[in-house]
């Protein structure tokens, strides 16, 4: 028999367990909810800096300063300071240290804020540059708005609201030092194709120690950062065919793979002739031109696409801001750009219109300073 006594208890038994479900749903939750932040977390501190060898995001900006006509070597070891403590904050889920939005910091989603220093920055600081600007390239038609800088931030991360907000920080803690020279805004796809179909860093320096980090003095842990603003012609890349599309590249558009291969690794084969006895792989096929046997020289390429609406014509003002990461500009970088610039048929379809080179200092321990070895 059911009494009013016996209902009423196993009501309250019934809610009691119900409200334990509920907070062991809700803990449960948590726990997944803090996992799950765990794994968008870059880490900050180390010998290198992130942003580098990490793996590419989905949304970056490019930052580019010009440190202000009374900023001297203090004053730049003073913003550094601002600047690392802020990204190290940031890159970990945590608001920076005079933050008005922080929860717009919780969710890191891999951010990663690297630094780079140009020319200007160091002569500010009254330091030689281990970096200079570039030769001259014919191809090249560079437009100021987009080249040079004393001061170069890399925000990565896989949201947007993420990247804005850490420029916006970083902005905040530049202003009373520097002024922003360039904004450049990127995106990638996890397919890693370009705005021209083509995919993007199938030969990749993969032997980082010998190609990319720098093994002695004080830049010891670092790189070097050059940064080219290249402007796609898509509405006459789009009018020309398929084949003549891959015979430009030397690649087939849908696998990427060589046009003498069949998957998108295979090593191309620059020696082999059709039926008329001419290369497969045209002689000025990007692929050929931007070719680099030896493993120490090549390339760490971490390019990503941009693409700023339409021209008052209506074309496409599109491209790709081509960030390349090597030990040695001079040695890795321009012999390739000067095989591309002499010869490359991708040409008739690229203009290169900015340019920038930095230096990128080694990480730092907790405590730290981005740029100590340089500066300190």
């Amino acid at each position: 028999m059911i009494t009013r006594r016996g209902l009423f208890a196993g009501g309250v038994a019934t809610a009691a367990g119900a409200a334990a479900a509920a907070t062991g749903s809700a803990a449960g939750a948590v726990v997944t909810h803090n996992a799950r932040q765990a794994a968008r977390v870059e880490p900050f501190h180390g010998a290198h800096q992130a942003g580098v060898a990490t793996e590419p995001q989905a949304h970056a900006v490019f930052l580019g300063f010009d440190l202000r006509k009374d900023v001297r070597k203090e004053a730049v070891v003073r913003l550094l300071h601002l600047l690392t403590d802020d990204a190290a904050r940031l890159t970990q889920g945590r608001p920076a240290l005079a933050d008005t939005e922080p929860e717009l910091a919780v969710d890191a989603a891999r951010l990663t804020v690297t630094f780079g220093f140009g020319p200007g920055l160091f002569a500010a600081a009254g330091v030689d540059s281990p970096v200079e600007p570039l030769p001259a390239f014919a191809t090249d038609r560079l437009e100021k708005r987009w080249s040079g800088g004393d001061l170069l931030v890399q925000v990565c991360a896989d949201d947007t609201v993420t990247v804005a907000h850490a420029v916006r920080m970083i902005v905040k803690d530049a202003r009373s030092f520097a002024r922003v020279r360039w904004t450049q805004r990127g995106f990638r796809s996890a397919n890693r194709r370009n705005l021209m179909g083509q995919i993007e860093g199938t030969v990749n320096a993969t032997d980082l120690d010998r190609a990319v980090w720098i093994g002695q003095g004080p830049l010891r842990g670092g790189t070097t950062l050059v940064l080219r603003r290249i402007r796609m012609l898509l509405e006459t890349w789009d009018a020309a065919d398929r084949v003549a599309r891959e015979f430009t590249i030397g690649r087939r558009l849908g696998s990427g793979a060589p046009l003498t291969g069949t998957a998108e690794r295979d090593e191309p084969d620059y020696a082999r002739k059709n039926h008329l006895g001419f290369p497969v792989i045209s002689e000025y096929a990007h692929i050929r031109r931007a070719h680099v046997a030896d493993p120490a020289l090549r390339l760490l390429r971490r390019p990503y696409n941009y693409d700023e609406g339409l021209t008052p014509e209506g074309e496409s003002d599109s491209g790709l801001l081509f960030a390349s990461y090597q030990a040695d500009i001079a040695r890795q970088f321009v012999p390739v750009q000067r095989m591309l610039a002499e010869g490359d048929l991708l040409n008739e379809w690229v203009t290169t219109i900015g340019s920038a080179v930095f230096a990128i200092p080694p990480g730092c321990a907790p405590g730290g300073w981005i740029g100590e070895s340089l500066l300190a």
